[in-house]
């Protein structure tokens, strides 16, 4: 489960590059309930998105050459150098070496062996997402990739990571959890790509119904990836994409 109590190697902040930075907020705010708040004229057009005046995730315009619209998940780090180190070490590539964000801290960008794109988030002043798990927050994260049994040592060698096979009806589900945690402390799994796809980072949002939630993110422009569907003891979720081509998930977990 996730948590507010940042550690190594647990999501503490998420954000999304888009091309069209007015037009994602309406999206947002119309599918999720979000709030924008801009980061001011230093802040190059990088603003947050809340709920009740907390920071739920946040969002920018595309800044890098070749960059595709998507969602990027930061990993929390006590140090980022040494997060760049691993992750050359591990046969990752480093798509921006760490620097600081003003006083909030350093962030760094990388790609993993398997083509999906990730961060690395070292506090300072800002340690990271104000809520997780309630409505309108992240609250799981789907690794998708080529070849799900191989990148587990390049995670592990990065973060730290426990990542097992847990059952799950006829199949098995790999699941990730920080160094230490036990099995209520999962973070994310771990799915192969589908043919055609791209390696990604999903992020899933907890929303009051996904259902109602899918039918407003066609209404406002976007797509059905993969329709709502149950899962026992998880929940019903859907996987969308909003009109510029960001993919994200929304779930109605369960009741625990």
């Amino acid at each position: 489960m996730l948590t507010t109590q940042y550690v190594h190697g647990a999501p503490n902040w998420i954000d999304l590059g888009t091309p069209d930075t007015e037009g994602a907020v309406a999206f947002y705010g119309g599918v999720l309930g979000w709030e924008f708040l801009s980061a001011g004229p230093e802040g190059g057009g990088y603003g947050f998105f809340q709920i009740g005046g907390k920071t739920v995730a946040a969002v920018g315009p595309l800044t890098q050459e070749g960059a595709r619209t998507a969602w990027t998940v930061y990993f929390h780090t006590a140090d980022g150098d040494a997060a760049t180190k691993a992750v050359e070490q591990a046969g990752g590539t480093v798509r921006f070496a760490p620097f600081a964000v003003f006083d909030n801290g350093r962030m760094a960008g990388f790609t993993d062996p398997g083509g999906a794109e990730f961060a690395a988030w070292e506090p300072d002043r800002l340690s990271g997402l104000d809520l997780v798990t309630v409505p309108g927050s992240l609250a799981w994260l789907e690794l998708y990739t080529p070849a799900p049994d191989a990148i587990r040592p390049f995670y592990e060698a990065v973060f730290g990571w426990n990542i097992q096979d847990v059952p799950f009806g006829d199949a098995t589900y790999i699941t990730v959890t920080p160094a230490g945690g036990g099995e209520e402390a999962g973070i994310a799994g771990i799915m192969p790509l589908q043919p055609g796809d791209t390696a990604r980072w999903l992020p899933y949002f907890e929303v009051p119904d996904c259902d109602d939630t899918v039918a407003k993110a066609g209404d406002l422009g976007g797509r059905v990836v993969m329709p709502a569907m149950d899962a026992e003891g998880v929940g019903r979720f859907a996987h969308l994409a909003d009109p510029y081509g960001a993919h994200f998930a929304v779930i109605t977990s369960t009741p625990v």
